[in-house]
């Protein structure tokens, strides 16, 4: 119930109304206006938000099947993900993650799966439409991993989509699956037919390094396949090119040379950031007069133990006192 609307007409300019309230009734008023407040705020949310979409399931070995969706528009105000199999909830996920392996499966079984979305207000949205995937026969022993995918190419397709193709695996008992890596990270997986897919939510301006594994039914899993960049375009309203391009990394005894191309901002790039392993660790300077015109050329000294593994990439201050987007990442294993 609401209370009634306050009257708009004006009082007399030389008489002001107080008020009266007696003894012990403000804490009551307090309580009821609290009480109101509440059931306002708990009452503003009751709309949930829409089905996860493009939900795919594909059987990565006997006993594992690998479940991806889309991710939700930020309007959705989706906070986390319900994945069930079958009726039964089997993983509950926070809102940025898109993929999961459910494991403990039973060999040449079909499955179905469907996801729900939650928001902070606790609406659970309808399942949309299951993802099945059956299981292969398992494979006793099998302990050969299948071999790398021989070839990679990858396209930009817009700002923020890239499509990625790759020369199919061998194996001795039969490709399972392709698992598509950024760096250390799996980001997508496809059937054992596969041998292109298309890479979506990637930011602009930026560059991506995908490599592919192959996986059998055993979920042994190759070595990488050769890395690939995919340069996405600049957004609407972007500025151009602002990563540092053709980025390389390699190790000797006690050092590591970074050597890459500045980006075009119209004026020298006297600095950048580099990133180990995912942490901002130094600023690379470049003095008066040391700014290189062409390739830029830098040395780190280590003292990591030899096998240490590295990944590395950077970022340039651009002319306004911003950093850009990153360059490509290297992978390297510290030299003895």
């Amino acid at each position: 119930m609401h209370d009634p609307a306050p009257s708009t007409a004006p009082h007399p300019p030389h008489r002001t109304r107080r008020p009266s309230v007696r003894a012990g009734a403000a804490p009551a008023l307090a309580l009821l206006l609290a009480a109101a407040a509440l059931t306002a705020c708990g009452g503003s949310d009751t709309e949930p938000p829409a089905a996860p979409a493009g939900l795919t399931a594909q059987a990565g070995s006997a006993t594992t099947v690998h479940v991806m969706w889309l991710s939700p528009a930020p309007s959705d105000g989706v906070t986390s993900f319900l994945v069930y199999q079958a009726d039964r909830l089997v993983r509950e996920l926070p809102a940025d993650k898109t993929m999961t392996d459910i494991t403990g499966l039973t060999p040449r079984t079909a499955y179905a799966f469907t996801v729900r979305a939650r928001d902070a207000a606790g609406n659970t949205s309808p399942a949309g439409p299951a993802a099945s995937a059956t299981t292969p026969a398992a494979t006793a022993e099998d302990r050969r991993a299948p071999t790398a995918p021989p070839r990679t190419n990858g396209q930009q397709l817009g700002p923020t989509s890239a499509r990625l193709t790759w020369a199919a695996a061998t194996d001795d008992t039969g490709v399972t699956a392709y698992d598509v890596y950024q760096g250390d990270a799996r980001i997508h997986t496809v059937g054992p037919g596969v041998t292109t897919t298309v890479l979506e939510d990637l930011q602009p301006d930026s560059v991506y390094t995908f490599t592919v594994r192959a996986r059998d039914g055993a979920d042994n899993s190759s070595p990488d396949g050769p890395a690939v960049d995919v340069r996405t375009p600049p957004g609407p309203g972007q500025r151009n090119g602002t990563a540092p391009g053709e980025f390389t990394a390699a190790a000797s005894p006690g050092t590591v040379t970074l050597t890459w191309t500045a980006p075009a901002t119209g004026r020298e790039t006297s600095e950048y950031e580099l990133y180990v392993n995912g942490r901002p660790t130094t600023v690379i300077q470049f003095g008066a007069g040391a700014v290189p015109a062409g390739r830029a050329e830098h040395r780190l000294t280590v003292a990591e133990p030899p096998g240490t593994v590295w990944t590395l990439k950077l970022r340039a201050r651009l002319p306004d006192g911003t950093w850009g987007a990153f360059s490509a990442e290297r992978r390297i294993v510290l030299a003895a």
